[in-house]
């Protein structure tokens, strides 16, 4: 049985825990009882502090075709961008109010829903870059100043566009799911738009534009269009699908130091669409799709958020909370029901609100973790994740430095086949220093609660 060492030195501050369980879209929930099944109370224990709005427009709850995307929202675009009747908010705002409801920040996508069908609609090259600019000005007025009977909701990212760069500018029309024209018209668009909204709105973070690829020539060609005209980037947002938590992390790193390269230094890196892919096709897409929904995924997902908080990330946006194949969290079905990818983001939660960061090292194994400490509270994240179907289980031992002159409490939750983050083991200790020995399956995750006097 493979041995794996690992510290958790607690005199040690890495800084502020960083919101690495934020999702795509929101809870489902109805404010009419009728026929209500809800992942509300879910979403709130798990303090999921921000939900991005794409693909939103799927899912019929939530609205449906007439949800969030620019071409719902503004159906008629030879209508008059100024005229509040040209809008129609009803469904999104009910949408928003649910996410409100949770105490969930959106992060709203700016254009349309990927569009997989033979015709296209929202994906389209808009006729007029600053008539768009107009009408995505009102829908943030709408929601943040309460224009045309609207909000003053907290929402700070706009993100321009989804996933521009996912065909090369000769594709089949049909293959250009997510930007129906050429790249340079993408930036020349990104260019009218960005100047428009950070004119008009200074205080809030406007950015984009969620490219499926960020370490490409398109998206080095995009960043130095950005710099060399000036445009305003407060945020990168890019996307990641892989089988291997080290390919996101290493992602990561390497997008962040691209950004440096080009003077984008306060620019935000956010990593706001990712899931376990072994594979976009055949077996693979259909072994990919029932291992998130497993335990698999879970370990997968654990893993992943765990050590991004140590990776020069600003925000994870985990994909998808909406019901659908490719939601890990909540059963696709009975949307009340939690699947085990769920209590990751649980147990995140517990180190998120904790506040500081604690740095760990390791020796050996394949174990992700991460630590927080807080007042009185301290708490480790674990998991034994490998891209394997059978594994040896993964002994531990855990040095933990710094605790309490008092007495520490340690309570020892696992997520496994049997288990949805049990408690099994209580542990009590005096030291400053101590060590805990656990045993871990594949797949498997493990929750330390420290509780200090």
């Amino acid at each position: 049985m493979p041995l794996s060492s690992c510290t958790f030195d607690f005199t040690r501050n890495d800084g502020p825990m960083r919101p690495m369980h934020a999702v795509n879209n929101g809870p489902v929930y109805k404010f009419t009882e009728d026929q209500r099944i809800t992942n509300l109370p879910a979403f709130c224990q798990a303090g999921i502090p921000y939900a991005r709005t794409h693909d939103a427009s799927f899912f019929a709850s939530y609205g449906g075709e007439h949800t969030v995307d620019i071409h719902a929202i503004f159906p008629d675009f030879d209508r008059d961008a100024d005229d509040a009747a040209a809008y129609d908010f009803c469904v999104t705002d009910e949408y928003l109010k649910v996410m409100a409801y949770a105490k969930v920040e959106p992060f709203y996508r700016l254009g349309s829903k990927i569009e997989h069908g033979p015709k296209k609609y929202g994906t389209l090259v808009p006729k007029d870059y600053t008539k768009w600019a107009k009408i995505a000005e009102h829908i943030i007025a709408h929601y943040t100043e309460g224009w045309a009977d609207g909000f003053t909701y907290k929402i700070d990212y706009w993100e321009i566009w989804n996933e521009p760069d996912g065909a090369a500018d000769d594709a089949n029309y049909v293959d250009k799911k997510c930007w129906g024209g050429t790249k340079q018209q993408f930036f020349d668009f990104y260019g009218v738009v960005s100047r428009y909204l950070k004119a008009r709105f200074p205080h809030l973070k406007i950015g984009g534009p969620a490219v499926c690829y960020p370490l490409t020539d398109w998206a080095s060609d995009f960043l130095s269009y950005v710099v060399n005209n000036q445009l305003p980037l407060d945020f990168f947002s890019w996307h990641t699908y892989t089988n291997e938590p080290d390919f996101i992390l290493q992602t990561a790193t390497n997008t962040r130091a691209v950004l440096d390269e080009f003077g984008l230094t306060r620019t935000e890196s956010i990593l706001n669409e990712w899931n376990y892919v072994k594979g976009w096709t055949g077996d693979d897409w259909l072994y990919s799709l029932r291992s998130e929904k497993g335990l698999k995924g879970a370990g997968f997902i654990a893993a992943t958020i765990a050590e991004a908080q140590y990776r020069p990330l600003d925000l994870l946006m985990y994909y998808d909370a909406r019901p659908c194949a490719m939601n890990g969290m909540f059963c696709t079905d009975f949307v009340c029901d939690k699947l085990k990818g769920y209590y990751p983001f649980w147990i995140f939660n517990k180190l998120y609100r904790l506040g500081t960061a604690v740095p760990y090292t390791q020796k050996e194994g394949k174990i992700y973790a991460c630590a927080a400490a807080g007042k009185g509270r301290k708490g480790i994240m674990l998991t034994h994740y490998q891209d394997l179907d059978k594994a040896a289980p993964q002994r531990l031992t855990l040095t933990l430095k710094g605790l309490s002159a008092g007495t520490s409490r340690l309570s020892y939750y696992i997520l496994d086949g049997e288990h949805d983050c049990t408690l099994f083991k209580q542990e009590k200790t005096n030291a400053q220093e101590f060590t805990a020995y656990l045993t871990l399956q594949l797949f498997a995750t493990v929750y330390i609660e420290i509780e200090e006097d």
